[in-house]
């Protein structure tokens, strides 16, 4: 069931204890317990969840293997059962400080907030070979832990995008013992001595030469296929996408960022506080690892955290001098 609500009372009020950037897993979350909180909320859902390309999400207990979209579509009917809102559009701008904050929307409306979560997530960047784009989620994946077992015993392949791509290809020999590394781009003197051994080791072949695109027949990948023509039989092909972090928001607040190989994420503490008082992160918008299941606990942590702050905020205020 799909629930977007945009209420009477949103219009004629836009200020809220609050506002949640983000409408996926991590946004969803936090949104659920600030509901249930008493907390009014509202979610600005962009509507472009990083998963979307996925049929199945894995790995969530007593959700393995549910649609993304039917389980997010299942949040949103939640959220709205307590009173929280959520509209259709994306932030462009935030300014502001705790207690302060103002956020505008690329719609054109311009609300108010006590605090902020921002749960934006990330953008997966994918290599420019020929086929991968469009099988991305099928049976071009990223992520063993997410895909693995449908895939298990089939024949690998790794698409190299950087020498940490041979962590990656060391890790999907637990699903298969039948993995290539495709160095592609990236020049075999570029690995270690120890690299090399603990690849041979594990049996993984590596080829080296530049990869020019994936060969499917029948909507299945069947091959890779080298830029001198070579084809080496695969049924699945394990890439390392360039994650961009979606922190454009937190740029413009002025939160401290620490640059990782995966890029630029927020310092936080471990309720996902940033450096901005009053501003928290979730998600995949505090760092490349937050599966799903990491997301939802991290919007529960932010949340928790929020109604604590909002509560004490409000004794204090009361103590006068």
């Amino acid at each position: 069931m799909e629930v977007v609500t945009v209420t009477e009372k949103t219009q004629n009020s836009e200020r809220y204890d609050v506002v949640v950037v983000g409408g996926g897993t991590a946004g969803l979350s936090a949104a659920l317990t600030l509901g249930r909180a008493r907390r009014r909320t509202l979610v600005v859902d962009a509507g472009e969840p990083r998963n979307a390309p996925a049929a199945h999400m894995q790995g969530y207990l007593s959700r393995d293997g549910m649609p993304p979209a039917e389980f997010l579509a299942a949040g949103r009917a939640e959220i709205a059962a307590y009173g929280v809102e959520l509209v259709r559009d994306r932030a462009v701008g935030v300014a502001g400080e705790r207690d302060g904050f103002t956020v505008e929307l690329a719609g054109g409306r311009t609300v108010g907030a006590r605090r902020l979560v921002v749960a934006t997530g990330l953008k997966d960047e994918l290599p420019a070979v020929d086929g991968v784009a469009e099988r991305f989620g099928r049976d071009v994946l990223h992520c063993p832990f997410c895909h693995g077992w449908e895939v298990r015993d089939e024949r690998f392949g790794v698409l190299a995008s950087s020498p940490l791509s041979v962590h990656q290809a060391l890790m999907v020999t637990g699903w298969s013992d039948d993995v290539t590394l495709f160095l592609h781009t990236v020049d075999e003197g570029e690995l270690s001595d120890q690299d090399l051994r603990r690849l041979a080791a594990a049996g993984v072949k590596v080829v080296p030469g530049e990869v020019a695109g994936l060969v499917a027949e029948d909507d299945r990948i069947t091959g890779v296929r080298l830029a001198d023509g070579t084809v080496h039989e695969r049924s699945v092909v394990f890439v390392a996408p360039r994650a961009v972090p979606r922190n454009g928001l937190l740029r413009e607040l002025g939160a401290e960022l620490t640059e990782t190989p995966f890029g630029a994420y927020p310092v936080v503490d471990p309720t996902g506080l940033t450096s901005v008082p009053g501003v928290w992160a979730a998600g995949n918008a505090m760092g490349f690892t937050e599966q799903v299941v990491h997301a939802a606990s991290g919007g529960y942590r932010a949340a928790s955290a929020i109604v604590g702050d909002l509560i004490m905020s409000d004794v204090d205020a009361g103590l006068g001098d």
